[in-house]
């Protein structure tokens, strides 16, 4: 989701940095400034774009010290190793093709060596490493961001794009305007809103104001996102955005606040939770005593860095259940939202020890077994859910393509990287038809254009999906991606055609933005394209 829209990596293609509109000529006029975490990296051979590729080249020194990845450069073969945490890249001179993992992968562009310096393509060899990567073309500037969640992005096609633009009939109000509202992710609260109460205050308020106003009729706040709460709970620590510590009391419950200030705004109010992601890094000298890592570091497995509570142990399932039953039982919450944080993509996950343990029915596919634990859990969460509250609504918003067509001939016509199905052990597709939840929100985070992973190919399997079942069916859409790189984003029209194509579906009930940040910037001049939409 999110910034989401991750830590999720989809490399379907290897993205060159897109220089939108310029020359070669220009690109050569103004030297290249590459930023890690905001901090300048220094060159002593500037970065240069390749125009027929645009794929912008950089040392490789950059890559090992900047990025702190190990690099082996044989001179011999011309072949560079670059290593970090589990990924292993490896490009050689004149090749287009490298390996990753050993899997391998075309290059638009192969190692250079200018000057007597080793080039290697930025965005590719960052991404693979967990990096995100922006491009400023006004600046000249690479920003690179090693905290971020990158949200999977697969490689620009033109395509022909699926009835686009247009006037259109204004959507039933009765429908879902939703936006997701992160605590992780900058949407609420700022930085500089940490401890001080009535700042905390006015920065929702004046949000929902905003949302309202350009349409919006449900928010989905992140109220668990590294097991922890932004409300007094008995069994996990206060969130840390809230005073800078965690575990710290901020002197008010702002889950109740944040209810009842959007009921009083005609606004739903979904307690948006991330089940299993513990950490956001593996340092555990922060955390409260009485974070999970601490109380059960048996139920913790580190996958590259990040600190997970493992699904196949029954206890740490029962224990996070637990935790959303104290919001449900506690809060006048309008549904209980689960995004796509269920077991790690593309990671190491090492969870032998459950494995041994808990494969009661003594299966020797580990992936199937994984898809049990979270199918367990996603049935035994709703039921508890419905018992409690029948009128709270469940539902699960999960990577944007269950499975690729290449892989499954159910599957989309896709070539994702990542699948919720194979790479997050997520089977959807047995939540839908078993009606374990009351809808499913997949993150169709593309353009139209975008033919490796087409929004309206996308849409029109999940439309099929729900067919002829109860589960209700609702999109999620990424207004974070407007004015990026990434083909098909350089106007905001690009989500009118998007919910305009919705419109062909009666089974389609509504849309979800990740997030809310992305809309209240107007990106693009958005706010006024959406308003005209809605018909305000």
């Amino acid at each position: 989701m999110k910034l989401r829209k991750g830590l999720l990596l989809l490399l379907i293609f290897v993205l060159g940095l897109q220089s939108v509109g310029m020359t070669a000529q220009a690109a050569s006029s103004k030297q290249i400034t590459i930023f890690l975490d905001g901090q300048r990296l220094e060159s002593d051979v500037s970065p240069y774009i390749m125009p027929k590729v645009n794929v912008t080249m950089v040392p490789l020194r950059v890559i090992s010290e900047g990025l702190g990845a190990s690099v082996l450069w044989s001179q011999a073969t011309r072949t560079v190793t670059i290593q970090k945490s589990d990924s292993t890249i490896t490009m050689t001179s004149g090749r287009q093709q490298a390996t990753v993992d050993n899997t391998v992968v075309d290059l638009d562009a192969s190692v250079q060596l200018k000057q007597g310096r080793v080039m290697v393509p930025i965005r590719f060899v960052s991404e693979n490493l967990g990096i995100q990567v922006n491009w400023n073309q006004a600046a000249q500037t690479i920003d690179l961001y090693t905290g971020a969640e990158p949200t999977p992005t697969p490689e620009p096609t033109p395509a022909t794009p699926a009835e686009p633009g247009g006037s259109v009939t204004p959507p039933a109000t009765n429908e879902m305007r939703g936006a997701w509202i992160s605590t992780v992710n900058g949407d609420w609260p700022s930085s500089g809103a940490k401890g001080n109460v009535d700042k905390q205050k006015q920065e929702y308020t004046s949000q929902l104001d905003q949302l309202k106003d350009m349409g919006i009729n449900a928010v989905f706040v992140q109220v668990r996102a590294n097991a922890d709460a932004i409300y007094p709970s008995s069994l996990v620590p206060w969130n840390s955005v809230l005073t800078g510590t965690q575990g710290k009391d901020p002197g008010y419950d702002p889950l109740a606040f944040m209810i009842e200030e959007a009921h009083k705004r005609g606004l739903e109010f979904h307690a948006w939770f991330n089940p299993f992601r513990a950490t956001n890094s593996a340092t555990t000298a922060n955390l409260a005593t009485n974070h999970v890592s601490k109380l059960h570091p048996d139920w913790i497995v580190n996958a590259s860095g990040k600190l997970y509570i493992n699904p196949g142990v029954p206890e740490a399932r029962q224990h996070i259940m637990d935790t959303i039953m104290e919001v449900v039982n506690n809060y006048n919450v309008d549904g209980v939202h689960l995004d796509d944080y269920f077991y790690p993509s593309n990671v190491t996950f090492n969870d032998d020890v459950a494995y041994k343990m808990y494969n009661t029915s003594g299966s020797t596919d580990r992936a199937a077994w994984r898809r049990d634990n979270i199918n367990q859990f996603v049935q035994q969460l709703g039921q508890r859910i419905h018992q409690a509250k029948a009128n709270v609504e469940y539902g699960i918003s999960p990577f944007g393509v269950w499975r690729n067509k290449a892989n499954d001939l159910t599957g989309s016509d896709t070539k994702a990287g990542v699948t919720a199905y194979d790479s997050m052990n997520a089977d959807v597709r047995t939540w839908i038809k078993q009606g374990w939840i009351d809808y499913v929100a997949p993150q169709v985070y593309w353009s139209m254009t975008l033919s490796a992973a087409r929004y309206d190919k996308v849409v029109d399997w999940w439309v099929n999906e729900v067919a002829n079942t109860n589960v209700k069916l609702y999109i999620g859409h990424s207004p974070y991606k407007l004015g990026t790189p990434e083909i098909g984003w350089h106007t905001s029209q690009e989500i009118i055609d998007q919910l305009t194509y919705n419109q062909k579906y009666p089974s389609i009930g509504g849309d979800i933005y990740f997030s809310s940040q992305y809309l209240t910037k107007n990106p693009l001049g958005l706010i006024e394209r959406l308003k005209a939409y809605y018909g305000l």
